[in-house]
């Protein structure tokens, strides 16, 4: 058995905004635009998650909104900016077997470098711009068994690419 990660940084959000807090900031057009189209590239290679565990932050709400993957998600406090540690310590207590985590750099990013044996040929991993999305899969069948540095890489994509900008 398998579990499944789809990793994804919240599309890209406004700075020229009147939002109170930077947890408070929402998308622009750009993220607007990107996160259907995320939701579109997961169904569209069958990768659908059974649970959605986001940051609490307005950007990560609207990302997943706009996703419209119709799924159950929970909004968590401490995501928000969250570290890698802290993000494998939430993933730990996932009951899905295939789940979402949104979220921000730079913890997303070092998160998915961690995670991963070896990380996809792909020029943008690095340094994970808004809206990329990592789908990788670990060997255990719960994933209160999971380690560091044992994902695999199914695919990862930019809104980018999925955009044809």
């Amino acid at each position: 058995m398998t579990c499944t990660l789809i990793l994804t940084r919240h599309a890209k959000s406004a700075w020229d905004t009147s939002a109170p807090s930077d947890h408070a900031r929402p998308l622009n057009q750009r993220g607007q635009r990107s996160a259907p189209a995320i939701g579109d590239w997961l169904r569209d290679i069958d990768m659908i998650p059974h649970q959605v565990i986001s940051s609490s932050a307005q950007r990560t709400r609207e990302t997943y909104d706009l996703m419209g993957l119709d799924v159950p998600a929970i909004f968590i406090e401490r995501l928000y900016h969250a570290t890698a540690d802290v993000l494998f310590q939430v993933l730990r207590e996932a009951e899905h077997r295939r789940v979402q985590i949104l979220g921000h750099n730079p913890g997303i990013a070092d998160f998915a470098h961690q995670l991963l044996r070896n990380p996809p040929d792909h020029s943008r991993f690095e340094d994970y711009p808004t809206g990329a999305t990592l789908v990788a899969t670990f060997p255990i069948d719960n994933w209160s068994d999971l380690s560091w540095g044992s994902g695999k890489v199914v695919d990862f994509t930019v809104p980018r690419e999925l955009l044809g900008a």
